[in-house]
């Protein structure tokens, strides 16, 4: 199984595999071999490391060339954010939602604010649209252990309606606070009502997929893809997730190789 199809199979998409390709004799001609040769874009990452855990070390390092992170920074961060009263939101919470994952991670992910089950066990992602994100992080070899994920709003709003800009203004602050202190090499804002926070605009997702944005004081590279719970919606669109999942990879590696 090529890499491409461990990533397609990772994010429940159905594979398809020509006739020809099923049926090809041993014996088969230099040209149809060359035909049947493995994209080079499918093969410029291990099938290991696409679906391989990384060593526990890896999940706790800081990511290379940067200073280990401020434990005592963080764990106050962490305390002012679950007494905040800045909003409303804080009236009608169960708990806040601080994040998740590797405080030095190279990616950080951000979504729009938690819902139901994420208010509740206080986790960023969780149930049905939490495990399709990691499907989606396996692909792309960063388990969900390895990155930073949270929110654009640290509590829930009422009905799960979407954030409102006081309320963003309010939150906002946090989420530079620990970008910040994680400095990650790439963002990825998760769905439509992130982007348009994050990178304050009112354009559609569409035009936001498949390019390069920055955000925040240290213009940090940001990448705008489908949020899982959109593709649990619209299952016909996880093709599309595939080529940000591509598009993802590639920036990672780019971002590394001019560290």
């Amino acid at each position: 199984m090529s890499v491409r199809d461990q990533y397609l199979e990772a994010l429940g998409i159905d594979l398809w595999m020509p006739r020809a390709r099923r049926t090809l004799p041993l014996e088969a001609t230099g040209a149809q071999q060359e035909a049947e040769a493995p994209d080079p874009d499918e093969t410029a990452v291990p099938i290991e490391t696409a679906v391989r855990p990384p060593a526990p070390a890896a999940v706790v390092a800081a990511t290379p060339g940067m200073a280990p992170l401020d434990e005592a920074a963080w764990q106050a961060l962490r305390a002012q954010v679950s007494v905040c009263t800045r909003c409303e939101l804080s009236k009608t919470r169960t708990q806040t939602v601080f994040g998740v994952g590797n405080p030095r991670a190279e990616i950080m992910l951000i979504g729009e604010a938690p819902g139901a089950d994420e208010d509740r066990q206080g986790e960023p992602f969780v149930g049905r649209a939490g495990q399709l994100l990691n499907s989606m992080l396996r692909a792309i070899g960063h388990p969900r252990e390895t990155v930073f994920i949270a929110n654009v709003l640290k509590c829930r709003p009422p009905g799960n309606r979407e954030p409102r800009p006081a309320e963003v203004a309010c939150c906002l602050p946090y989420l530079q606070r620990q970008l910040d202190m994680i400095q990650p090499r790439l963002l990825v804002a998760l769905g439509r009502v992130a982007a348009q926070n994050l990178l304050a605009t009112d354009a559609p997702l569409a035009r936001l997929r498949g390019q390069l944005h920055r955000f925040g004081a240290r213009a940090t590279p940001l990448i705008v893809t489908y949020h899982p719970a959109y593709l649990l919606r619209s299952p016909n669109e996880k093709r599309k997730s595939w080529v940000d999942l591509k598009f993802i990879r590639a920036e990672l590696a780019r971002a590394r190789a001019g560290a």
